[in-house]
């Protein structure tokens, strides 16, 4: 292969991986809320406050809920990495999840990516 042809198929694979990766960031996006689970007893309750999860990290049984608290002038929600669950934004509220199966389930705020915070449930 000449110089001119593999120069010529690096841009060419180039400019297709910045497409790629510039659709890929226009569809994706906050999945659907999932409806809180209302009328459940939490066995552990995160508050949602000053751009932190607190605690960040929670341990429940299959079967048990969480609560997350919302508290303070600015919005957030819990959106899980699978999509599992996902709350409106909100400033003040709660939101419920019961997690039926065990796991590791991350998740984070979907306007402030570094409030992170895991479910473990086992």
């Amino acid at each position: 292969m000449t110089r001119r042809a593999l120069r010529s198929a690096l841009a060419t694979a180039a400019i297709a991986a910045l497409l790629a990766l510039g659709l890929a960031g226009c569809s994706a996006g906050k999945p659907d809320p999932v409806p809180s689970d209302t009328g459940v007893e939490p066995a552990v309750t995160v508050r949602v406050i000053d751009n932190t999860f607190e605690p960040a990290h929670v341990s429940v049984k299959p079967g048990q809920a969480v609560r997350w608290v919302f508290e303070g002038p600015d919005q957030h929600d819990v959106v899980a990495g699978d999509g599992s669950f996902v709350s409106e934004l909100m400033s003040s509220g709660e939101y419920v999840h019961v997690f039926a199966t065990a796991g590791d389930f991350l998740y984070d705020c979907s306007i402030h990516p570094e409030m992170t915070g895991t479910v473990t449930v086992g």
